[in-house]
């Protein structure tokens, strides 16, 4: 009798960032509205101003010192990330990871965003245990934040990220990290450096020019397409095919190039002469 062969697969360690890269709205936001807190922005905009914490942990910073995030508590957390409006089939997204011509993506969400937050949104589509958000450590009596135990930000990122690419093990080269942010600087160069694959969802100036490639789309899915040409090596035919076998169709698909300058004339560029940005 012949015996039921296991197929081989390619393994992979695909990570995310959370806020504004699997969903629309920032996690400090959504908790801020809920609790009637008017001038989070304003309150960040002062943390990042004076470098006091990492770029991107600016809500763990107030949760544990600001007054009026002080009385925030686990299950403010939890009913913040019901309230997160998620991009798009980030199911689909999940499951076709599994199985992508032969390569498999283990899927895991690494973000600054409270970790309570983002198992709460994910919850039924990525498992807990490969949420890696911050930590916080609390009160058992008065359930107040008592403090941090890990806030992902900045090279924080990149810990984690060393952590389960170890854990699994992979190689650097098959690793594939999504964000959309400042705080993803540090992890898309160190993924950049080993061969891996960056994705960008969004126009921030400063992830855009480090990321390999950049996805803009409403549709979690879309990080798919990058993936299935740069590592499985599908040209756009089998992908729209793949896409419309889920029921989607990709009705815009442009691939655009911008080239950014700023040309002065030489002879009057030290005497603050006019400027023109070209795009």
């Amino acid at each position: 009798m012949s015996q039921d062969r296991v197929p081989a697969f390619k393994q992979f360690l695909f990570v995310s960032d959370f806020d504004q890269t699997l969903s629309f709205n920032d996690s400090g936001l959504v908790l801020s509205e809920m609790l009637g807190i008017t001038n989070f922005q304003e309150k960040i905009g002062g943390l990042s101003h004076i470098h006091i914490v990492q770029q991107g942990g600016e809500l763990a910073y107030l949760l544990l010192h600001d007054p009026e995030f002080r009385r925030v508590r686990k299950h403010d957390l939890i009913e913040a990330g019901k309230r997160i409006r998620l991009k798009e089939n980030i199911h689909l997204l999940s499951r076709m990871l599994e199985d992508l011509d032969g390569h498999r993506f283990s899927f895991y969400v690494v973000s600054a965003a409270p970790e309570e937050v983002i198992q709460s949104a994910l919850e039924g589509i990525v498992p807990a245990d490969h949420i890696f958000g911050t930590r916080f450590r609390y009160d058992e009596l008065s359930g107040e934040i008592e403090s941090i135990v890990r806030v992902p930000a900045g090279y924080g990122k990149v810990v984690v990220l060393e952590e389960l690419r170890s854990r699994l093990p992979i190689g650097h080269d098959r690793i594939v990290y999504v964000g959309d942010g400042s705080s993803d600087v540090h992890v898309m160069l160190h993924v950049n450096r080993l061969d891996g694959l960056t994705i960008a969802v969004s126009e921030n100036k400063y992830i855009t020019q480090i990321a390999r490639r950049t996805i803009l789309s409403e549709d979690a899915s879309s990080v798919l397409i990058p993936i299935l040409e740069e590592i499985v090596g599908w040209n756009s035919t089998r992908i729209r095919a793949l896409f419309e076998s889920q029921g989607l169709l990709l009705q815009e698909w442009d691939k655009v190039r911008t080239d950014s300058l700023r040309i002065s004339n030489a002879a009057h560029a030290s005497s603050g002469a006019a400027e023109v940005e070209i795009q």
